[in-house]
C-alpha cells in the first residue's frame, strides 16, 4: 500500500511519512479548532449543529493542512495537492469528460 502511494505522489519514504504525518495532524487540528469554534457560536448539538461543524470543518481542513505542511517541509507537496482537489471539486462535468 505504501509503495503504491510513493509511486503515486512521486515520494521517496522519508517524504511519504512526513506527508501522512501532515494529513494526521492537520486533520486532527482542525477538527479540534471546529469544535472550539463551534462552542463560541453557542449552538447545541444537534442537526443544525452537526451540518455547520461539516460545513466548518470543511473550509478549515485545506488551512490546517497547509499550516502543518509548512512545519513539516511538505508545502508544496499539499498546495498542489489542494488545488487538484479544487479544480475537481468546482470544474463542470463537461471538462471532466473532455480531460
Amino acid at each position: 500500500m505504501f509503495d503504491r502511494l510513493k509511486k503515486k505522489w512521486g515520494v521517496g519514504g522519508l517524504q511519504l511519512i512526513l506527508i501522512l504525518c501532515t494529513f494526521a495532524v492537520g486533520g486532527s487540528l482542525c477538527g479540534y479548532l471546529g469544535k472550539l469554534l463551534m462552542q463560541v457560536t453557542g449552538i447545541e448539538r444537534g442537526v443544525l449543529w452537526i451540518i455547520l461543524y461539516i460545513l466548518l470543518v470543511s473550509i478549515l481542513w485545506p488551512v490546517c493542512v497547509l499550516g502543518i505542511s509548512v512545519i513539516t517541509g511538505q508545502f508544496t507537496f499539499f498546495l498542489s495537492y489542494i488545488r487538484k482537489i479544487g479544480k475537481r471539486l468546482f470544474s463542470s462535468k463537461r471538462s471532466r469528460e473532455h480531460s
